[in-house]
């Protein structure tokens, strides 16, 4: 009998400790993961934002908005932490791609990391990747001659990294993207199909549709197998430069001319009211004292036009990702779909227009046409051939409530919006976690344990760092995981199972 009672004891007791969250083999979850590029924390309609996002709105509605994220406060480096589940240091980018003598400055992903799309597809998940990259060093011409050449395409050369640093030889069996981090959206630098340059776009390409057009046809195509996808999707928008098409800005052409401290206030009101903050804990962040009151500002009709232009941006965004859901509904995978959407940083206050041509930035287009740096506001924002950023002012209304900016360590640049939706393994749909704090870091971890995936000691022969992320998938139902509360459990309880176990 007492043989009996051990066995039963057992059995409850691995039931118990198993993590109810790991899905069974056939029945993991597909996993897409969308991150904007200097979004704003309050520009999503779902975030206290005026922009019209209603897509994004619907899988805040039908998941989880969390309102303690955070990432790494600048392009580059979030991306490597993200894909990585490593501190951004160890990953091999402490800041930018550009190669230095250090391990921690290398400028791309080390061979002592895997990405999350290597540790994935060797757990049978299929893998493609659209959008920035922008975790590899960058190979640059010898002459800024040549290299504005380059940048205006009228040079070609086949390669935009090295090539053992593109996506495809990193874990992704598909990609379409750029390598570099800055793009002309209407004709983009550094594009790639594989490891393949795209050489020529057609007349009305435009950059963020292509990247959510080509991240509908990567779901049709992998929907058709048995195996689950990972799907990560890397926007561009809204990156300055300010680019969007005509129909997009002329639905905003009204909304900012109230000025950034009217927006702002109707921002953090709205913010208050659907509870994403507690007014009387967070407060209002005063302004940067060398932002200027609306009243004072000479140039009014250009900085009203110049944020029509981001929310059109981040409009068109939406739009691309309404496809992306589309594509999940008519192959019948959005029920058991995880998609996760953030952004890499805070708004950006850089004038980007300060800087002129060179680097990543093209003085001309492809027909020659000569691109506009004015930072006399004499040339509104929009068309290709401007080169224009929302500045200071506006940042800091699309940050709101916090400090700051992106490449800050402030409230403004570190805090990220995060949208979790999942219809199949979410429970409080539309609800807000105010309490998990969490990092980019996290994701491999948790998408490992939804996956049922390993996460390697040696890959390819190289050692690997260990894992440095936190996984936040008992946060999905609202409560803990069985394995937590046994591991939580009083040494005396912990004592009394050893002891049984070890008389059995």
């Amino acid at each position: 009998m007492k043989k009996y009672f051990l066995f039963g004891f057992l059995a409850i007791t691995c039931l118990c400790c198993a993590n109810p969250e790991k899905p069974a083999k056939n029945k993991r979850p597909n996993i897409i993961l969308i991150m904007a590029d200097d979004l704003g924390y309050s520009d999503l309609g779902c975030y206290g934002g005026e922009i019209h996002t209603p897509n994004l709105d619907k899988i805040a509605k039908d998941g989880i908005r969390f309102t303690q994220f955070y990432n790494v406060s600048r392009c580059c480096p979030t991306r490597a932490s993200l894909l990585t589940g490593l501190y951004n240091h160890d990953a091999g980018i402490g800041d930018m791609t550009t190669q230095k003598d250090d391990q921690a400055y290398k400028g791309h992903i080390g061979n002592d990391a895997v990405t999350i799309a290597e540790v994935l597809k060797a757990a049978g998940y299929k893998t493609a990747m659209s959008g920035k990259w922008h975790v590899s060093n960058t190979l640059t011409q010898p002459t800024k001659e040549a290299q504005l050449k380059w940048l205006s395409h009228q040079e070609q050369h086949p390669l935009f990294s090295p090539i053992d640093q593109y996506p495809t030889n990193r874990g992704f069996e598909k990609y379409y993207g750029t390598i570099w981090g800055v793009v002309d959206f209407f004709d983009p630098f550094s594009l790639v199909e594989g490891t393949e340059p795209v050489k020529e776009v057609p007349k009305d390409y435009y950059h963020t549709d292509a990247i959510n057009d080509k991240a509908a046809g990567y779901i049709r195509e992998m929907a058709k197998g048995d195996q689950p996808f990972f799907l990560y999707v890397a926007q561009n928008a809204p990156h300055w430069p300010l680019h969007a098409l005509p129909e997009d800005i002329e639905k905003y052409k009204n909304t900012y001319t109230k000025g950034w401290e009217a927006i702002r206030q109707e921002r953090f009101s709205r913010m208050a009211k659907m509870g994403l903050i507690d007014p009387k804990v967070t407060k209002l962040s005063p302004r940067h004292p060398a932002e200027i009151d609306w009243e004072d500002n000479p140039n009014k009709d250009w900085d009203a036009r110049a944020m029509a232009v981001h929310a059109a941006m981040i409009d068109r965004m939406d739009q691309g990702i309404g496809r992306i859901l589309t594509a999940l509904k008519e192959t019948g995978q959005l029920e058991n779909t995880l998609i996760v959407f953030l952004s890499d940083n805070g708004a950006s206050a850089e004038l980007c227009e300060r800087y002129g041509p060179g680097f990543d930035r093209a003085g001309q287009t492809r027909d020659g046409q000569k691109i506009a740096y004015n930072t006399d506001k004499s040339v509104m924002p929009g068309p290709q051939t401007t080169y224009f950023s929302i500045g200071p002012d506006w940042a800091n209304v699309a940050n709101t409530p916090f400090r700051l900016w992106k490449s800050q360590s402030t409230e403004g640049g570190i805090h990220t919006p995060m949208i979790v939706s999942w219809p199949s393994g979410i429970k409080h749909k539309g609800s807000i976690n105010t309490s998990r704090v969490g990092h980019v870091m996290d994701f491999m971890a948790t998408f490992i344990e939804l996956a049922g995936a390993s996460y390697p000691k040696e890959y390819k022969g190289n050692k690997i760092l260990p894992l440095e992320g936190k996984s936040f998938a008992a946060s999905l139902n609202g409560k803990k995981m069985m394995a937590t509360v046994f591991y939580l459990m009083s040494t005396k309880v912990q004592n009394m199972y050893g002891r049984i176990i070890g008389n059995w």
